[in-house]
């Protein structure tokens, strides 16, 4: 039966903070565009890494199969 009960008392009603979000401050936002650059920085590096080797293998092969 505790679980049908909220946790106020019977003049004071129970909060329902759990089905509200926080507004976004800017504080948020800054924080998750760096999470974001950091994520992302290291990704495009791997991926301009990779077309190097690509690139230099495409170049390779063709001088090879003549």
């Amino acid at each position: 039966m505790t679980m049908l009960t909220h946790p106020g008392s019977r003049f004071k009603p129970a909060s329902h903070r759990s089905g509200r979000r926080a507004p976004t401050t800017t504080a948020n936002l800054a924080m998750l565009k760096l999470i974001c650059l950091r994520a992302i920085g290291p990704l495009l590096i791997a991926v301009a890494i990779a077309g190097v080797i690509v690139l230099k293998a495409a170049v390779f092969l063709s001088r090879v199969s003549h």
